[in-house]
């Protein structure tokens, strides 16, 4: 059943690109359809000529998309604008919000029953836009829309391995909350293999994975954000939900959606995919009083960046 068919908004972009290289070299797509609002003809044209079975179609601007998402599984979508030094994911808000909406307006009406896997930022804003957008539109199925989160989790992964010398390929590292500063919750008690810090050393570990993004926009010095790493999460994120589409038992992967596991309506924990999204929510977990102190520290800024997304949504025309 290898034959999902993939549509990338925001395809020519800083993650777009990397995303779509990814997406062409995995046996599990069979269409890639690829949408921005410049150069998709070129960056179609130039993946089309790599030896994988994936047909490659781009598509450019407004009046193709219709088209572009025509018959799609998948949809993600990371168009919008990167973050430069000095600026908050917060700071994109007005611009992507406006970009999401319209986007997810035309996966509404062109694949209603696609997955739609958001990466633009502020995810913790653009996937209430996304569920708002869609139950305007008639259509709304939270097991189906998914805030991409998948670089907290690797960037855990990858620093827990640094410091305890392991392989990052078998460590694992749940993270929950949300997608931003002190929102992004790494549950190191709950890694696999298990790992001790102490106090101190974990402290550090923990505001390093949620300041990951900010060391890599002032590493880039004004040229972007974090793309490749995006690009590799994203990627990683899609195959696992098309892995469980096709079948395949026990994919599990934490994502930002619609939630009753904490007092915030949408909350990242691990989650059960399976042939229709969301097979189950295996919430949080035991979780340690520093962790807990976490989660709750996390809500307010939470519950404002949804409540932004809403009233965006509600709004827009």
């Amino acid at each position: 059943q290898n034959n999902a068919k993939v549509a990338v908004l925001g395809a020519s972009g800083g993650i777009g690109q990397p995303l779509s290289l990814l997406l062409k070299n995995s046996p599990l797509v069979s269409r890639l359809s690829l949408y921005d609002i410049a150069h998709t003809p070129g960056v179609a044209a130039d993946l089309s000529h790599i030896e994988t079975r994936a047909t490659v179609k781009g598509f450019l601007g407004p009046e193709q998309l219709p088209e572009c998402l025509k018959g799609c599984d998948v949809v993600v979508i990371p168009a919008g604008v990167p973050r430069k030094p000095g600026m908050t994911r917060d700071d994109l808000f007005n611009t992507n919000a406006s970009i999401v909406a319209t986007l997810t307006s035309a996966c509404a009406k062109h694949c209603p029953e696609a997955m739609i896997c958001v990466i633009s930022n502020p995810v913790n804003s653009t996937i209430p836009i996304t569920s708002e957008v869609f139950k305007k539109h008639g259509v709304y199925n939270p097991n189906r829309i998914f805030g991409v989160t998948t670089l907290d989790i690797v960037r855990a992964n990858t620093f827990v391995a640094e410091l305890k010398g392991l392989d990052p390929a078998r460590v694992s590292v749940p993270v929950i909350g949300g997608h931003a500063g002190k929102t992004i919750i790494p549950l190191i008690s709950q890694c696999t293999p298990k790992v001790d810090f102490p106090q101190d050393q974990l402290e550090k570990l923990t505001g390093r994975i949620q300041e990951a993004g900010t060391e890599v926009v002032k590493a880039k010095a004004g040229a972007g954000s974090a793309t490749l790493s995006m690009a590799y999460a994203g990627a990683r994120f899609v195959f696992s939900l098309v892995d469980a589409m096709n079948g395949k038992e026990g994919v599990i992967e934490c994502s930002f959606v619609r939630s009753e596991e904490t007092e915030s309506p949408y909350f990242s924990t691990p989650l059960l995919l399976g042939k229709n999204g969301i097979e189950k929510n295996l919430g949080i977990g035991k979780i340690t009083p520093f962790e807990e102190k976490m989660v709750a520290e996390a809500m307010s800024e939470l519950k404002a960046s949804i409540k932004k997304g809403e009233d965006f949504a509600k709004n827009f025309k």
